[in-house]
């Protein structure tokens, strides 16, 4: 049979947030390649009505209710994941929330925290158990995995009042590219993907404000258009697929052109 470095026949991935939004873009993906899919969500409503859209695909799919700030959630959903569906070859650490406070001296700490909670402290935690879980199957024989961490033009850039969000993508970049030097050696590779703006639907934003974004975006961006889910699903297949085996701590723009514009 010829190499197929796409397909994803036989692997599973782990989506973290997957049930809506980027996440699931990236499972949808993956699924369309071939991979079985396990979603954590909070919500086990949402993660079943995302199951059954993507198992649509003919891959099975897995739906946990899952907090990811909680560090015992994460660990015990890990340990069910791995007995129904045996391993996990690539995880999409794209949990996270959002908010926006009126400047960034009339931040609370409440409001640091809860965001770090999430996005920067879950990612930690599920980050932590699979790489531990691909790091057994490489002492097994079994070598291999993907890290893939959803990150943030601000980890390039700065935005108002997004100062929480902007250290917690920042901070999880510092965490990619260790872990890719770390445990290469494993040939565990570790990537993060930099979308521009999506409307991914995390909550805090106000109408007026991402109607008038979104005609920015238009006026401005050389791919003059709001990205969508569906942009994400070709680089989610290419960072799980052998296709990526030599590509390891990079971090990869998919913004339709903003970062390199000058307007």
């Amino acid at each position: 049979m010829p190499f197929e470095p796409f397909d994803l026949s036989g692997k599973t991935a782990l989506v973290t947030g997957g049930n809506s939004g980027l996440g699931l873009g990236f499972a949808t993906g993956v699924a369309k390649a071939g991979a079985d899919v396990v979603i954590w969500g909070r919500r086990a409503e949402r993660n079943e009505a995302a199951a059954e859209e993507l198992r649509t695909h003919g891959v099975r799919v897995l739906g946990q209710a899952v907090d990811v700030s909680d560090e015992q959630q994460v660990t015990a959903a890990l340990a069910d994941a791995l007995e129904e569906v045996g391993k996990i070859d690539c995880v999409f650490a794209n949990a996270g929330m959002s908010s926006r406070p009126p400047s960034f001296h009339e931040m609370s700490t409440e409001t640091w925290h809860e965001l770090m909670n999430t996005n920067l402290h879950g990612a930690f935690y599920t980050l932590r158990a699979t790489v531990g879980h691909m790091v057994e199957r490489s002492e097994a024989g079994d070598p291999g995995g993907s890290i893939v961490v959803c990150g943030s033009l601000l980890v390039h850039s700065g935005v108002p009042r997004l100062q929480h969000y902007g250290a917690a993508k920042g901070g999880l970049m510092a965490v990619t590219r260790s872990i890719a030097v770390e445990y290469g050696r494993y040939g565990i590779r570790a990537n993060m993907i930099a979308p521009g703006y999506f409307e991914s639907g995390l909550g805090g934003r106000d109408p007026d404000v991402v109607a008038l974004r979104e005609t920015q975006i238009r006026e401005r961006n050389p791919i003059p258009r709001v990205g969508t889910p569906a942009d994400l699903e070709g680089i989610a297949v290419y960072l799980m697929s052998d296709a990526s085996a030599y590509h390891t701590g990079d971090v990869i723009v998919i913004d339709g052109g903003k970062l390199v514009s000058l307007l």
